[in-house]
């Protein structure tokens, strides 16, 4: 049996690794990803904490979580594509669509 503070540790590693991803990365294909790796930390932290607590609360909560980091990868590749398409890069630096 793995103890609690340990897998909250392992949490808290995943998602620092998924906050640096997303402020030192200039690539939106990694910065999508990093955002994916904080959303795994926090499903680790609910499948823990429902497993110490005994209660389905937590992975039901982490099922919903899935389903909009599903939603999220879809809709945010589709606009990575069409920037993509449209200034020919994927640096975040350089897209600056959404200035006037």
């Amino acid at each position: 049996m793995i103890r609690l503070p340990l897998v909250l540790f392992f949490s808290a590693v995943l998602f620092s690794a998924g906050v640096y991803g997303v402020l030192a990365r200039r690539n939106a294909v990694l910065v999508l990803m990093s955002i994916e790796l904080m959303l795994n930390a926090v499903n680790v932290n609910l499948i823990a904490f429902s497993q110490a607590l005994h209660d389905l609360t937590g992975q039901a909560f982490a099922l919903f979580v899935i389903a909009v980091a599903a939603a999220e990868v879809g809709i945010g590749l589709a606009i990575v594509i069409l920037i993509y398409r449209n200034r020919e890069t994927i640096n975040i630096d350089e897209v600056n669509l959404l200035k006037w």
